[in-house]
């Protein structure tokens, strides 16, 4: 097992998260074969996962969403409790798993169909490790579209501290629109929409782009 390690230097550390170890295998030897990619630990269960999450510090965990002994569910909501918790994306053999939506819910960094096509896995691991969109981002706004149901939760007050531009940027992000396609749009230069970006979620109090979408959803802003 890797020793610990600082996040932010080298090839992006990644976890992989699933019972059943042929899958486990494929998904080894796909990450392991990208320079910029590099799998520091396994594990079959959740209880396991916390375990190896906790002593390798990856970067990004690819993490089953049912699984024996703590499914995936319950182990990331104990990870992102974590001072410094990694990105978690969520692995799921359904387009519309109420699980995943919970998951994002809690904090998780998106979700992937545990048969995308390999390049979608790939890029998926490199997107959310960058911060500069939503994975599989049509799939995220279908999947909270279906599980929202009727908006409850009033707009919180911190929205209105959202600059005319943030508001724009942020309506854009809440499609799903990365930073580049955010850029194109708006005439301006993607480290600006980056800046914006990260204004809107510190005023907003959240964690990524997908807890963008949700809140989104949640107040009726999508």
């Amino acid at each position: 097992m890797s020793e610990p390690h600082a996040r932010g230097s080298g090839p992006i550390r990644v976890v992989l998260v699933d019972d059943q170890a042929l899958f486990r295998a494929g998904i080894r030897m796909l990450v392991s074969s990208q320079p910029d990619l590099d799998v520091v630990g396994e594990a079959s269960d959740g209880r396991e996962a916390i375990e190896v999450v906790r002593a390798t510090t990856p970067d990004v965990v690819l993490m089953d969403i049912r699984m024996p002994v703590l499914d995936g569910l319950a182990a990331t909501a104990e990870l992102l409790q974590d001072a410094d918790p990694p990105r978690i994306v969520m692995l799921t053999t359904f387009d519309l798993d109420e699980a995943a939506a919970r998951a994002i819910r809690q904090g998780a960094s998106g979700f992937l169909l545990k048969d995308a096509e390999p390049e979608l896995l790939l890029a998926a691991i490199r997107t959310v490790h960058a911060g500069s969109a939503v994975i599989a981002a049509s799939a995220t706004r279908d999947l909270f579209a279906h599980f929202a149901g009727p908006v409850s939760q009033p707009v919180p007050a911190v929205y209105g501290e959202l600059t005319e531009r943030e508001r724009e940027i942020f309506a854009l992000a809440a499609r799903g629109l990365s930073n580049a396609e955010i850029a194109a749009r708006e005439f301006l230069s993607e480290a600006t929409v980056k800046t914006h970006i990260s204004r809107i979620l510190t005023k907003l109090g959240l964690r990524d782009r997908v807890q963008l979408v949700v809140f989104a959803f949640e107040h009726g802003l999508a």
